[in-house]
């Protein structure tokens, strides 16, 4: 009996470990502390949400272009691109933080002009030269706007009441670099008027300020100010345009007061999209192809030609050239006009 008993579990013994080395080889124990999973490439970009951050308020001009763009390329990608406003420091907040993330695609600079005067006003030491062009929107123009109801009906009378009043006649802007900024610097260069400047942090609500009679006027594109010039709540006193524009043929040009602003022209605000350096050239690709169709989108063209917007549609070198271009001559627009005091050569544009 005791004999049997100790056949009996040997044979047990030997089962289980024979069950033992006949484990599948891909079956093996990982340490808790190793990392089995592998980093994301771009390969199948995109394959989650992507983030798209703006650099001014909600109901702005960039947002305004931004938000309708993004809503068609998602369809493009297959994935959400969920818009974000992340305002201050003239869009210098949205800036740092797009380059402070990933260089992987999945946060889109959504923004205006201003990171190409970053450099020059001190801001911070970013411009799109530390980003890639996804695609390059449109540009415009701009004028100067006052309440419907103002005592100012031409753009000289504005300048000849700061000449009499300095410091007294104010304008809502969107802090330094901003386009109401940058436009009273050409101003003052050309007039020698200066203004009481009040910071606001979008363009939306530097015009709602000039509405409700807080500021005397404000520097607006023509697609933020169009609809409340049409309606009798703002009124244009002049463009800032060597061209009538379609839109408004009866708003005068500035030349036509004072032709010295001639030297400044054309000149106007531009929108785009961008990544950070160091992008996979494949995730952009991706990306500047849906945002391209986006863009020929029938619905989108009409909104651009609505906003009076002069679309551009650039990627690539086409886009580089258009912002170095872009940057040269307003870097040496606001030398000659004393708002900065390095030269373009000196701030090593060229």
């Amino acid at each position: 009996m005791k004999k049997l008993l100790l056949i009996s579990l040997s044979l047990i013994l030997i089962v289980t470990m024979l069950a033992g080395c006949n484990q599948p080889e891909d079956v093996v124990e990982q340490p808790q502390n190793e990392q089995t999973s592998q980093p994301e490439t771009d390969n199948g970009f995109p394959t989650k949400n992507i983030s798209g951050i703006v650099q001014w308020g909600a109901g702005g001009g960039t947002d305004s272009l931004m938000r309708p763009l993004a809503s068609i390329a998602e369809e493009k990608l297959g994935v959400s691109i969920v818009v974000e406003n992340r305002t201050g420091g003239t869009g210098s907040i949205a800036t740092q933080y797009v380059h402070d993330a990933d260089a992987d695609g999945y946060t889109l600079l959504m923004g205006a002009e201003n990171p190409q005067l970053y450099t020059m006003l001190e801001i911070i030491d970013l411009t799109y030269a530390d980003f890639k062009p996804v695609f390059l929107i449109g540009d415009e123009a701009v004028g100067v706007i006052v309440p419907a109801d103002s005592e100012y009906e031409s753009f000289t009378d504005i300048i000849n009441a700061a000449l009499e009043n300095p410091g007294e006649i104010t304008i809502s802007t969107t802090g330094t670099g901003g386009l109401p900024w940058t436009v009273s610097s050409f101003i003052n260069s050309v007039t020698g008027a200066t203004f009481n400047q009040v910071p606001y942090d979008s363009d939306a609500s530097a015009k709602t300020a000039v509405m409700s009679g807080e500021t005397t006027f404000t520097v607006a594109k023509v697609q933020a100010a169009i609809e409340d010039h049409k309606a009798g709540n703002v009124k244009f006193l002049t463009m800032f345009s060597n061209e009538i524009v379609p839109s408004l043929p009866e708003v005068p040009l500035v030349g036509e007061e004072y032709p010295e602003f001639n030297n400044f022209l054309p000149w106007g605000p531009f929108y785009g999209i961008f990544v950070k350096n160091g992008t996979p050239e494949s995730v952009i690709e991706v990306l500047s192809s849906a945002f391209e169709e986006a863009f020929q989108d029938e619905s989108y063209q009409e909104l651009l030609s609505g906003f009076n917007i002069n679309p551009l549609g650039y990627t690539g070198d086409e886009a580089v050239e258009y912002l170095k271009s872009w940057q040269l001559n307003t870097a040496e627009a606001l030398y000659e006009s004393g708002a900065i005091t390095k030269s373009p050569e000196e701030l090593g544009i060229k």
